[in-house]
């Protein structure tokens, strides 16, 4: 039996409606994926089928599954089971998600209906639907939260992690927020640094963020910041190669402060200079909530 030298890539893209699988699957496309929209996840097994006495012509394939009731995830997981049990085919799950408050200003600025609440208000069906992908959520290799990406920083994202996967490569995010917005809910790794003195009481530090040099050396000038930083940084370098070990290609770490202003983004700052200095990971950093207090 004739065999390929790469295994077939298949990533099935799901997650809340409204929350960027358009997009997903325009960008899976831009990388050579064959792209499926709809497709009951019943058909899995059959599609899975068809790639792998394709002899390698289909070999990166995205699938779009909306789950709408508790059969089609069922069948969902039969399905992997199948594919896990009966063929050399590689996949994921790519779940997007945003905030029940997005999703709702989304369907409203469309005036689309929500699948799951034709007749009814978007919260309701927003809500239902959460609840039905609660447990695929937890199964899903990769979780990306659009409520703060546009389309265009969404399609770079989703186009980084498929690129870190072909090149065997890990991508490390540190993005910086604020507790009083929410957690983001595709981190990894979240640490609270509330503990450090902060910038907002020094008036003339407060209208600037973290990344204005002022505020960046107050944050760092105390030795509890240093302290935190040596046991962190160490706690980083040790957990990455493992992420890298088990085959994660994306890890998000959340630095939190109130504000998500000057001390989470100082510290963001920072830890994206020292992880970035290493040659084996790409570093990415972003402050997700550092201009919505600008005055």
């Amino acid at each position: 039996m004739e065999t390929t030298a790469t295994v077939a890539k298949l990533v099935i893209i799901t997650g809340m409606s409204g929350a960027g699988k358009t997009i997903a699957v325009q960008s899976l496309e831009d990388l050579g994926f064959f792209c499926v929209d709809n497709l009951p996840p019943v058909l899995i097994p059959k599609f899975a089928e068809l790639i792998d006495q394709s002899n390698g012509k289909i070999g990166k394939v995205a699938l779009v599954i909306d789950l709408r009731g508790r059969e089609f995830f069922t069948a969902l997981s039969e399905s992997l089971a199948d594919i896990k049990e009966n063929y050399t085919i590689s996949y994921e799950i790519l779940f997007l998600d945003a905030t029940d408050e997005v999703l709702v200003q989304r369907y409203k600025e469309s005036r689309r209906r929500h699948p799951l609440a034709p007749d009814g208000m978007p919260l309701e069906g927003i809500r239902n639907e959460r609840r039905l992908l609660e447990d695929l959520k937890g199964w899903a290799s990769q979780v990306i939260d659009t409520s703060t990406l546009k389309p265009v920083k969404l399609k770079e994202r989703i186009i980084s992690h498929f690129t870190n996967i072909e090149q065997n490569s890990l991508s490390v995010n540190v993005t910086s927020f604020g507790f009083k917005y929410g957690i983001p809910i595709d981190a990894d790794l979240i640490y609270d640094v509330r503990f450090l003195p902060n910038p907002h009481y020094v008036e003339h530090l407060r209208p600037n963020t973290g990344q204005n040099p002022d505020v960046y050396d107050y944050v760092m000038k105390w030795p509890e910041t240093q302290q935190f930083l040596t046991k962190l940084v160490d706690m980083l370098q040790f957990l990455i190669p493992l992420y890298r070990k088990e085959g994660k290609s994306q890890v998000v770490i959340g630095i939190g402060c109130t504000g998500g202003k000057h001390r989470s983004v100082a510290i963001a700052e920072y830890l994206g200079r020292i992880l970035g200095s290493s040659d084996t990971e790409r570093v990415r950093v972003s402050h997700r909530d550092a201009e919505r207090d600008r005055h």
